[in-house]
């Protein structure tokens, strides 16, 4: 951690603070989309349109399994499209038009889902939604970690699992609302969030900077200079500004140097980077290797095939998700404060695959569809979405956006998450076949699968990730250049700092002689 710069508060640092969160506000759609599709599949109202009557299931109704597939599959082949195209995109145009086209995407894919009644225009909406989502994420998410204080960062980038599960919480309280209505208000309500979004922040981009090292990256170093100063309002002295400032720009420079003129995405399998775009896909994938994307998408229409009735279902489908909204706050309290980043990816791999071995237990030893099995499966679940949504989907993020170069940032994080999208779609595609009673009717078994997942994501965490906590985005540049393995990146000292300082007292001694 650097000395020279002060470790200002999150008041000092409450302008940035805001534009992130505003920025962050992208990622409200992630929640509200991912909840909303998880209970439309268990409401009757969009089951008479697009279900079929089935009187030996708990809510009277069934639903197709392509159909339930490719709803679930569609909008995260669409992410992985657009992230996998966003280190193009940004090559050629910043983060706020990026997140400006995802406003436009997410509209039109709203807009179809809304007005039609057609499987196939559906599927259409589905992707376009998706191509908008996949952006969304992408770009906010990269410029949080640009835009912040390195002590600040792991905050400021997490920001991300609040507002996905504030998404979530809305998502499920206007479904329990909507879930008697036997109309199509039942999901053209539900579906109707899908504005939010778009609406709100393609009015904040106006008024909030491009990103400082973006600017920077590409030649606009005035513009760039203006942009941190807006971020960091009062919170630094002109000196200690001036200082982050030479840290971001001699940073860049020595990474173009380093790239001998190259930039593209083949730059992220050569030299040091290759470590680091393999840091960057793993904690990516070790998002769906957590299971989670089987519960978010499933979860509602698992617990009904398990044995719970469709209102208790939807309000545990509320309960849930503010489960885990206090496990975020836990989670953002434990990373900045105790255990670093490494650690608390460590210990979601943990207590996420105890959480799956436990409803698998459930599922093989407790009779089905039982007062007892019901219970645990809902215990188990609760406490899964606690140990995510306060470990690894708070540190995902956050570790995904730091580890990598600046340069190669769009790039590499991007093609991350497109690979998060990637799995997320096999695990939606897939999981029907492991749950639906009219395929193999694992239930809760199939959480068997994830608890190996887990044991996996945990056995790299602990042997490949380095510890990143309070170290500026340059630092972490030096340290990867250097080689230092992952054991000795919190003890070892860097220099990056110590020259941004040098230069700057040059530059004043040099300023005081002219003067004179």
């Amino acid at each position: 951690m650097s000395p020279h710069l002060p470790q200002a508060s999150l008041y000092s640092n409450r302008k940035c603070l805001l534009i992130c969160a505003l920025i962050s506000l992208a990622n409200l759609q992630y929640g509200l989309d991912t909840i909303t599709l998880s209970n439309l599949q268990a409401m009757p109202g969009f089951l008479l349109v697009f279900g079929y009557s089935s009187p030996s299931l708990p809510s009277g109704y069934g639903i197709d399994r392509t159909f339930q597939q490719l709803i679930a599959s569609l909008l995260t082949l669409g992410a992985f499209l657009s992230s996998l195209f966003s280190g193009i995109f940004a090559h050629y145009f910043g983060r706020r038009q990026a997140l400006w086209l995802a406003c436009l995407l997410t509209v039109i894919g709203a807009v179809i889902q809304i007005v039609t009644t057609s499987h196939g225009v559906v599927y259409l909406g589905r992707l376009i939604i998706g191509i908008g989502n996949g952006f969304l994420v992408t770009f906010s998410n990269i410029y949080c970690a640009e835009a912040s204080p390195a002590h600040l960062r792991a905050v400021m980038v997490a920001l991300f699992s609040e507002w996905a599960v504030i998404g979530s919480v809305l998502a499920g309280v206007i479904c329990y609302a909507m879930s008697e209505d036997l109309t199509k208000r039942s999901y053209q309500v539900p579906l109707g969030t899908q504005f939010i979004v778009p609406v709100f922040l393609a009015g904040i981009l106006f008024f909030v900077p491009e990103s400082p090292r973006w600017l920077v990256n590409k030649g606009r170093l005035e513009e760039g200079k203006k942009a941190l100063k807006v971020l960091r309002g009062d919170s630094l002295t002109d000196e200690e500004l001036e200082l982050e400032w030479m840290e971001i720009v001699k940073g860049i420079e020595e990474e173009k140097k380093l790239a001998a003129g190259g930039v593209g995405w083949l730059d992220m399998f050569r030299g040091n980077n290759l470590r680091r775009t393999l840091l960057c896909f793993s904690v990516m994938a070790s998002q769906s290797g957590s299971g989670c994307w089987f519960l978010f998408s499933y979860s509602t229409y698992f617990l009904v095939v398990s044995g719970l009735n469709v209102d208790e279902a939807f309000r545990f489908s509320i309960l849930k998700t503010c489960i885990g909204f206090v496990g975020v706050q836990v989670g953002i309290y434990l990373m900045r404060h105790v255990l670093g980043r490494r650690m608390t990816l460590m210990m979601g791999a943990l207590t996420q695959g105890l959480s799956m071995l436990g409803m698998a237990v459930v599922a093989t030893v407790v009779r089905p569809k039982t007062v007892l099995s019901r219970d645990l499966l809902v215990t188990f679940v609760c406490l899964f979405y606690f140990a995510y949504d306060a470990f690894v989907g708070a540190a995902s993020y956050p570790v995904a956006t730091e580890v990598v170069s600046t340069r190669l940032r769009s790039y590499t994080v991007g093609s991350a998450i497109s690979l998060g999208y990637l799995l997320a779609w096999v695990t939606g595609f897939a999981s029907p076949f492991f749950i639906n009673p009219e395929s193999l009717n694992w239930g809760a078994k199939y959480a068997y699968i994830w608890t190996g997942t887990n044991l996996l994501c945990g056995i790299v965490f602990f042997f490949f990730f380095p510890e990143t906590k309070g170290r500026t985005l340059e630092e972490i540049d030096e340290l990867f250049e250097r080689r230092i393995p992952a054991w000795k990146f919190k003890s070892t000292k860097t220099n990056i700092m110590d020259e941004a300082l040098r230069e700057v007292r040059e530059k004043s001694t040099v300023e005081i002689v002219k003067k004179v």
